[in-house]
């Protein structure tokens, strides 16, 4: 009889732990994503510009999945868009000019010839195209070492969104991206507490 006991306690155990480790791994994978916002704006540029665009950017980042979610909202700009991409890494946090490391002259399926658009598109950070070549080579020639010192660029404020124009060729709004502050999301404290019920 106690040697069932025994049996019953540790399956117990390995059911909690196997869960525990189940939610763990999800988690964790969840925690891979990294999201980044940018306001942009023509007082943002660098020299600063009297444009009366505006925009926002979130950039999900997925080191696991080695992907860039990129979406990108803006409007009110003096010039027709031709060009969008981000540029990294600028010598200083928050300021500074840097060279374009994503593909150039703008995303794929960027609005281009607009004053005002949308866009939303993941980028697959294990291809070239990705990139832009100049990027790739200044970062020791892979793809691989581009993704890293991209990925550290943003984590540490010194990549920037730029929307270019007609008008302003150079840039007519930008913003850095920045950490995003997320709430946790309540359905991990959900699954959480139906263990305990």
């Amino acid at each position: 009889m106690h040697a069932n006991l025994l049996r019953v306690a540790i399956l117990r155990s390995l059911t909690v732990l196997a869960v525990l480790t189940v939610l763990g791994f999800a988690a964790s994978a969840h925690a891979a994503v990294v999201s980044y916002v940018a306001t942009l704006s023509g007082l943002n540029e660098s020299p600063p510009n009297a444009s009366p665009g505006f925009g926002s950017a979130v950039v999900d980042v997925d080191a696991v999945a080695h992907t860039m979610r990129v979406r990108v909202t803006f409007g009110g700009l003096l010039g027709n868009t031709t060009a969008s991409h981000i540029h990294a890494p600028t010598l200083v946090a928050g300021t500074g000019t840097a060279g374009v490391a994503t593909t150039t002259p703008y995303f794929a399926g960027f609005p281009i010839g607009v004053t005002a658009g949308t866009y939303d598109n993941t980028l697959d950070m294990t291809q070239a195209s990705s990139y832009n070549a100049a990027y790739i080579t200044a970062q020791g020639g892979t793809v691989a070492l581009a993704e890293v010192a991209l990925e550290q660029a943003i984590a540490d404020d010194k990549a920037y969104l730029n929307i270019h124009s007609t008008v302003y060729t150079g840039g007519e709004i930008r913003g850095f991206l920045v950490l995003a502050s997320t709430p946790a999301e309540a359905s991990t404290w959900g699954r959480v507490r139906a263990l305990y019920r």
